[in-house]
């Protein structure tokens, strides 16, 4: 009724009505104990009205009663908090398979990738019921991915990649915002996610340019900045093997260890004097400058494809 109303925006994913149902409840309570605290405050305005007779005896306190004001919120606060927290970890848990969309916030719009090639400014085309697994960062300020129909909203960070997922349950096109400032046009920084049905979805695909695939692409870029030349295996290897790499367990120089997700390989090819694996001198040189977000993207989906078992990888 709320959404005919224009209340509420349509829940137009798995996960929208199961937020909706936490905000109905928050709702629910709000009102019940604002009508509970302002009808006693008009009764006991009445009853205790000033009048001309005897002083009552003060009451200077009772344990029941302020165990029961203060114990019936905290039960309900745990429970909201108990709810909430069920539904965070639930959505935190990324679908093992879907389509994966790379993500990159730039003043004042979004660009988006499918794993076929084709690109889209302000836009995103998803087949209805398949997870879309997205994977976000910004090339200079805070951005936030904000889809109201989805109740989904991450903030994209630069030098942080998020990982997170929405499945759509109905077609249709749907407001996609920023919803963190991000400067002069942040206001103009809007799009839209169209759903289709999945052969629809298909004949869009294939009527769109598709040009590189992040993964050719990532190839491409690890043979033009020379990345070869010192993670291939052989006699002149200079740098640890790639293949296995993503995922992997890395010992390092000085001791400790790090997990080779999106954030070390980031760190890796922009500072790599900081973590360098064991066995290897710090040699690497920065490419801080030389490549944008939408390029190390590529890079990690290029690096995932290697196959094989890591060079300084735990057994």
């Amino acid at each position: 009724m709320l959404e005919k109303l224009g209340i509420f925006p349509e829940a137009a994913s798995e996960f929208a009505d199961q937020v909706d149902y936490l905000y109905f409840f928050l709702i629910g309570v709000t009102i019940f104990f604002v009508t509970v605290i302002v009808a006693a405050l008009a009764y006991l305005s009445v009853r205790y009205r000033h009048r001309r007779s005897p002083v009552p005896t003060p009451v200077h306190g009772s344990i029941l009663l302020e165990l029961t004001w203060s114990g019936i919120p905290l039960v309900i606060a745990l429970f909201i908090f108990g709810w909430g927290a069920k539904l965070y970890i639930e959505h935190q848990d990324m679908p093992p398979d879907g389509i994966e969309i790379s993500v990159t916030g730039k003043q004042w719009m979004w660009k988006l990738q499918h794993p076929s090639g084709q690109r889209e400014i302000n836009a995103l085309h998803v087949p209805v019921g398949v997870p879309i697994l997205l994977t976000m960062t910004s090339e200079d300020v805070i951005h936030s991915f904000y889809v109201p129909a989805f109740r989904f909203k991450r903030d994209v960070v630069p030098g942080v990649y998020t990982r997170a997922h929405f499945t759509a349950d109905k077609t249709g096109s749907f407001h996609l915002f920023c919803a963190e400032y991000c400067g002069t046009d942040h206001s103009v920084m809007i799009g839209k996610v169209v759903v289709m049905e999945p052969s629809e979805y298909e004949a869009w695909l294939s009527g769109q340019p598709a040009g590189e695939t992040p993964v050719q692409a990532g190839e491409r870029l690890f043979t033009d900045l020379r990345c070869n030349t010192c993670h291939a295996a052989g006699s002149d290897q200079k740098g640890p093997d790639l293949a296995g790499v993503f995922g992997s367990k890395r010992l390092l120089v000085g001791g400790g260890e790090a997990i080779a997700d999106e954030e070390y390989i980031r760190e890796s090819i922009l500072r790599p004097a900081r973590k360098v694996v064991f066995g290897y001198e710090p040699l690497m040189p920065t490419y801080q400058g030389q490549v944008n977000e939408t390029q190390i993207l590529s890079l990690m989906a290029y690096l995932k494809t290697l196959g094989g078992a890591a060079e300084g990888a735990n057994p």
